[in-house]
């Protein structure tokens, strides 16, 4: 495998602290969320951010977008949406008889998916060609997406009303299943100073956000992550975690294979955020939680018992041994 130079990965840490404090000019607080989407885009990866609203989800992506300084597009989705509103629909021209393709919302590279599981399976359905192939098949006619792409779709608890379950499929097409939560006291404060000072109605605070990265950094930033180097051992560690939560007692569905590729490809985003050109065991343990969380499924018992998806993990991660490097 070829080795990245130093004086690359150094850049790339200092592209994406850059990116970081752009984005930071407009979310306040959850440092651990922004890093886990700065991995995610290093690692070329979709993103699935759950909390309950108003957390701050929808102004995540939007700063994110802004600082990228890509192409954007929002998709809200609701019960009654078709999946010709999110890939596009063929129709009839007039003028000369024959089929024209209306390109819909998808045809971007930094698309937001709001409340995704607002809509039913049906509707989903429409982005596992596009997440999974970077492309939308109309009429017979097969459409490259452009690049780079990526996915950020926000969701609701699935408790909310109105939700539907996100089928199994789509679900594994995303790097990672990101929680975020409620601020700190201080954090909350900072929120509402900034959000209700020399600022009208509900805008959301994105004026001080700057654009740093553009679509040939953002190309060149992935194509470093995908050089960064992973041991063997690193890679074997990743997998025995994968099919460790295939034999724990309390899952009942366990993650498939592309658990293990979300791991080494998570962890290559980490290392490259911390300025190094190779993955760790610790970069593993890292981004364990959410690469895996959203892959396996909790049996009876441990639901009963209370236990959390994360709960459940922690202890697998625990008991899987790290190599010694």
């Amino acid at each position: 495998m070829e080795h990245v130079e130093t004086d690359a990965v150094d850049q790339a840490a200092e592209m994406c602290q850059d990116l970081r404090a752009s984005i930071q000019q407009a979310m306040v607080g959850q440092s651990a969320v922004i890093e886990q989407v700065l991995i995610a885009l290093a690692a070329s990866g979709h993103v699935l951010i759950e909390g309950a609203p108003g957390l701050g989800k929808t102004l995540l992506v939007r700063a994110l977008a802004q600082a990228l300084s890509l192409a954007h597009a929002r998709v809200q989705f609701t019960p009654d949406m078709m999946p010709s509103d999110i890939t596009g629909h063929a129709v009839l021209d007039p003028s000369t008889r024959e089929l024209r393709i209306v390109r819909g919302p998808v045809f971007t590279h930094i698309l937001l998916a709001d409340e995704i599981n607002r809509a039913p399976a049906k509707t989903q359905s429409a982005l596992l060609e596009v997440m999974q192939e970077y492309q939308v098949t109309i009429e017979g006619q097969t459409l490259p997406l452009p690049k780079p792409f990526m996915v950020l779709a926000t969701e609701n608890p699935i408790e909310t009303e109105g939700t539907y379950p996100l089928p199994e499929a789509q679900l594994d097409r995303f790097l990672f299943k990101i929680e975020i939560g409620y601020p700190s006291i201080a954090e909350e404060v900072a929120v509402v100073v900034r959000v209700t000072t020399d600022q009208a109605g509900d805008e959301l605070p994105l004026a001080d956000v700057k654009p740093c990265l553009n679509g040939i950094a953002v190309s060149n930033l992935q194509r470093l992550a995908s050089r960064v180097r992973v041991d063997e051992q690193v890679i074997d560690y990743a997998v025995r975690m994968v099919r460790a939560t295939r034999d724990y007692a309390g899952v009942a569905i366990g993650s498939g294979s592309r658990g293990a590729l979300a791991l080494v490809r998570g962890a290559r985003g980490v290392a490259l955020l911390d300025g190094r050109g190779y993955v760790t065991p610790d970069d593993i343990k890292r981004i364990a939680l959410p690469a895996l969380r959203h892959r396996i499924a909790l049996a009876p018992d441990a639901l009963l018992e209370g236990r959390t998806t994360n709960d459940v993990l922690s202890t697998i991660i625990n008991i899987v041994a790290a190599p010694r490097m």
